[in-house]
């Protein structure tokens, strides 16, 4: 038994409206999570770019007190 035009095009409508849904949900979490991205990717570029600088500083001897055991 096979259903009918009409019932069969209810189900490929409802299909279609919860596939759209899904794909909207999707875009939306995609979106998301490429500004997160982004916004680390900004940041760890900044931290490489203090550790580059730190690196490139000689260390002197009076940029830090000495330990409290002294």
């Amino acid at each position: 038994m096979t259903p009918d035009p009409d019932t069969r095009l209810d189900a490929l409508e409802a299909r279609i409206a919860h596939q759209d849904a899904t794909i909207e949900d999707l875009n939306r979490i995609v979106t998301e999570q490429w500004s997160a991205i982004d916004a680390l990717t900004r940041h760890v570029a900044a931290l490489r770019e203090r550790v580059r600088e730190m690196a490139e500083r000689p260390a002197e001897a009076g940029d830090e007190p000495p330990p409290p055991h002294y």
